[in-house]
């Protein structure tokens, strides 16, 4: 049996493993910010230790559950506010985990509900959110002032996490299979292969964010390129090319923050997996 209290500190323990892992191109490591002037590891523990509570909270929330999706939704919705608040207490306003926050509320309340099946959770994740789009970006024509990631998905279809959750988290689902393959290497080497995996494909929101389309596209890519060359290189050649493409991203300022989110929730479903 899956309880509430094993599923929380999976999700707590695949955070850790994430900001842990080095080294991240452009993202906050235990041997570099990235391209991040405002946080370190340490932020970063001081938010993970602010969402503990809140991660048990969410399975606890879908293990008790008999009501409809949409009102595991709107619970979820209402705990993951009170979370994020509690987020940015702990780290002075430090973004840390935001697009985190949202999808382990989800992901949590989801595999409590279907007490630990991933595939039946990601299609809960889809029952709880389908309406997200149909919602968030409907009448679109009509609004004068497009928020951000209005206008994405005007003028290029991006959805963001909002998206990848209402379809059911397909991305997530695509790497834990990729995930799964890895057996024969390191756990170092293993996630160093799933985050570069993961950034030739995520429709990622913090590098759109922070470089636009163009850059979006231009770093997956380089990351396509670097996921090829990594097939027939070294653990130790893979850990120096991602050094100096941390370099490359810093000084662009490119963060791929989805990857990074979806990068601990693989962690997290893969130990779901496990332990099923």
């Amino acid at each position: 049996m899956i309880n509430p209290e094993f599923l929380a500190q999976s999700a707590t323990d695949a955070l850790l493993q994430e900001v842990n892992l080095a080294p991240k191109p452009g993202l906050v490591d235990p041997i570099s910010t990235g391209a991040h002037k405002d946080m370190t590891k340490d932020t970063f523990y001081k938010s993970i230790e602010a969402l503990r509570p809140f991660l048990l909270a969410y399975a606890e929330a879908g293990s008790r559950h008999n009501g409809t999706p949409l009102d595991l939704f709107n619970e979820l919705r209402a705990l993951g506010k009170q979370a994020e608040d509690a987020m940015m207490a702990a780290t002075n306003h430090i973004n840390t985990h935001k697009g985190a926050n949202f999808s382990f509320a989800l992901v949590l309340g989801a595999t409590a509900h279907t007490k630990g099946n991933i595939p039946e959770a990601l299609h809960y994740c889809h029952l709880m959110t389908r309406h997200l789009i149909e919602v968030d970006f409907a009448n679109l024509d009509q609004k004068e002032n497009l928020s951000y990631g209005e206008k994405l998905y005007v003028e290029h279809g991006i959805t963001g996490i909002r998206g990848e959750a209402a379809t059911g988290y397909p991305s997530l689902a695509k790497a834990l299979d990729y995930y799964n393959t890895l057996n024969t290497h390191t756990p170092r080497h293993r996630d160093l292969l799933l985050l570069l995996y993961l950034m030739t494909f995520v429709e990622d929101g913090n590098l759109i964010h922070r470089g636009g389309i163009e850059a979006y596209k231009q770093v997956q890519q380089e990351a396509k390129l670097l996921f090829d060359e990594a097939q027939t290189i070294s653990e130790e050649e893979l850990v120096s090319k991602l050094e100096d493409y941390d370099n490359v991203l810093i000084d662009r300022n490119l963060s791929p923050g989805g990857s990074a989110d979806l990068l601990s929730l693989t962690f997290f479903c893969h130990k779901i997996q496990q332990n099923g």
